[in-house]
């Protein structure tokens, strides 16, 4: 597939990542891609995320719900934005849904250069461990 809009980039990118197939998911970064992953975590690649997430969930997935492009991107610089929910297994094998995340992307040239990545899940395991309510 050749996405042509920044939002079908982000969406392909993800379905790649979802599979998982960080190998295809690649061909749609740019050298140099800077995420901020949960907590502010500083990361360069998909498979740090991924690896980071083999600490956290037995298997996570992401249901996209949407995917928005802000108003007044240009091929120089477009923010789009994923917005959902993931689903997955916890470590001690107790499955989970709604947990609710937003993505969001900087796309310049076709490429994603930037990656912020939200979601629930230190609350939701500050709650399973007792430290918390929702």
């Amino acid at each position: 597939m050749n996405p042509s809009t920044p939002a079908a980039i982000v969406d392909e990118y993800l379905r790649l990542l979802m599979i998982p197939d960080p190998a295809a998911a690649s061909q749609f970064i740019a050298p140099g891609l800077r995420i901020r992953f949960t907590g502010g975590r500083a990361m360069q690649a998909p498979t740090e995320c991924a690896a980071f997430n083999a600490t956290r969930y037995q298997w996570v997935k992401k249901k996209v719900e949407a995917t928005e492009t802000v108003a007044g991107g240009t091929p120089e610089h477009t923010v789009v934005y994923s917005l959902g929910t993931l689903y997955g297994v916890w470590p001690d094998g107790t499955p989970f849904e709604g947990n609710r995340y937003v993505d969001r992307y900087v796309v310049q040239q076709g490429l994603i250069t930037q990656m912020d990545v939200w979601n629930d899940s230190a609350e939701w395991l500050l709650v399973r461990a007792g430290l918390a309510t929702l």
